[in-house]
């Protein structure tokens, strides 16, 4: 059951900041002199903006609490990298005076001539990341030792891809087994892992989170919303919501939330993460449209009437009350078709400017995490357990045959068996049923599957 929403309330000013501050710090038991310490995991183009937002807000606080940024060392940038970041650099005059200042700014110089090798952990101190050079960022605090990053960390951001969440909570696990109390995580990733036995599932980042480093799932959140990093950092309005049990999501959002950045809570944590690894998948879809039929305004909308009426059908199988859904999934795909990376991958792919061999990190953007979404929505809805009566051909279907864009692109994708341009044959083609049928079909059958989600 979809949680009820709250705004929290807002705190403007020094003061205001300063007693969020002291208000978190309370809730985690810290005492005075004692440093709240944040570590943002991963250093992707969100959870750099989300350290660098909490860096301005609160980094001036330096005896009360501590941002930090992890990301492994090593990852080199090119020639052509450092050529654009030193144009950024010089475009821009107090960036420029701030390198200078801090003494920072001939080893841009020299990379830009090919003398040096800049790589991504000593830019990230300087306000740089590499996966989003065009919007300069606030110097943080970065270390590339994960046990140093967070073995004593009171709150940990999940900033990593889904498909390395796992992974890398696992190796945390090690340096938490003789903690006495339990951190505080808030994951950014957007994605899912599909379980096929003994029952076919669902399994969110936050899942993930509290599987591999035996965190409660009480001390785990999610927060996502309609948003593009490089905007918010820009001080466009935005809003989020961050998800999960009411001791932690209601002080939390009020501790985020800044004038331009504003913070809702909810209690259902598993759904909203759902429908952010969701609306990627179609994304893609989308820029491939775009690209292939030039930008056509009425392609881009036919499509878009497909690809909603399939998300409404796949939320009818995930929620009792998907109606309470509607509004962020729609808010959420609309600002990712416009100017996320999945539709941009989508774009680059139609364009022929990438290939599907180049894999799912890409330079400059890194990772599409739609890539695997649409292999684990398709292969979950492909079984034949969770089968739907058909209301025309009267006979019981795998939800997935629901689904055509869904299939199409994870022939297109994952399996590799149909060109790009064959996006295009999922809606031009003639057997399809109008949109509106799929969304009345679901409203009308019961299709909800609580085993998809975990549930009993």
């Amino acid at each position: 059951m979809v949680g009820s929403v709250h705004v929290n309330g807002s705190a403007n000013g020094a003061n205001g900041t300063e007693d969020r501050l002291d208000e978190l710090r309370r809730l985690l038991g810290k005492s005075d002199g004692d440093l709240l310490k944040i570590v943002s995991i991963g250093a992707g183009a969100w959870g750099s903006v989300f350290a660098a937002l909490l860096q301005d807000a609160y980094g001036h606080f330096r005896e009360k609490v501590q941002i930090r940024v992890w990301r492994r060392p090593g990852r080199a940038g090119d020639r052509s990298t450092a050529e654009h970041l030193f144009d950024v650099i010089n475009s821009r005059e107090d960036v420029l005076r701030r390198l200078i200042r801090r003494c920072a700014y001939l080893k841009y110089v020299e990379a830009r001539l090919g003398d040096r090798t800049l790589y991504a952990d000593e830019i990230l101190r300087d306000g740089f990341c590499l996966n989003m050079v065009d919007t300069p960022l606030c110097p943080l605090k970065v270390v590339t030792n994960l046990q140093e990053a967070v073995w004593d960390a009171d709150i940990v951001v999940n900033g990593l891809p889904s498909t390395e969440t796992r992974e890398v909570f696992e190796e945390l696990s090690k340096y938490w087994k003789e903690r006495i109390s339990v951190p505080v995580i808030i994951s950014l990733a957007k994605g899912i892992e599909a379980s096929l036995d003994p029952i076919p599932r669902i399994i969110t980042p936050t899942q993930m989170i509290s599987s591999a480093a035996g965190v409660p799932t009480e001390n785990i959140l999610y927060l996502g919303g309609p948003n593009i990093a490089s905007e918010i950092y820009n001080k466009e309005y935005a809003n989020a919501r961050i998800c999960g049990s009411t001791k932690w999501r209601k002080p939390l959002a009020k501790f985020l939330r800044q004038p331009h950045f504003i913070v809702w809570d909810n209690s259902d944590i598993v759904t909203h993460e759902v429908m952010g690894g969701l609306k990627n998948v179609y994304a893609i879809g989308a820029g491939m449209v775009a690209a292939l039929t030039n930008e056509s305004a009425t392609s881009k909308s036919v499509y878009f009437a497909h690809c909603t009426s399939e998300m409404i059908f796949i939320t009818h199988l995930l929620t009792e009350q998907p109606e309470k859904l509607a509004g962020p999934l729609l808010a959420d795909t609309y600002v990712t078709l416009l100017k996320g990376r999945n539709a941009w991958y989508g774009q680059m792919l139609a364009k022929g400017e990438l290939r599907l061999d180049m894999g799912d990190s890409i330079k400059g953007k890194g990772m599409i995490q739609g890539i695997s979404a649409v292999g684990a929505f398709y292969e979950l809805l492909s079984q034949p357990s969770l089968s739907v009566l058909h209301p025309e051909e009267n006979k019981q279907v795998a939800p997935a045959e629901l689904c055509p864009i869904l299939k199409r692109l994870y022939r297109i994708l994952i399996k590799r068996e149909l060109p790009v341009g064959d996006i295009l044959q999922a809606l031009r083609d003639e057997t399809m049923n109008d949109p509106r049928e799929r969304i009345e079909m679901a409203q009308s059958h019961t299709f909800y599957r609580p085993s998809l989600l975990g549930k009993p």
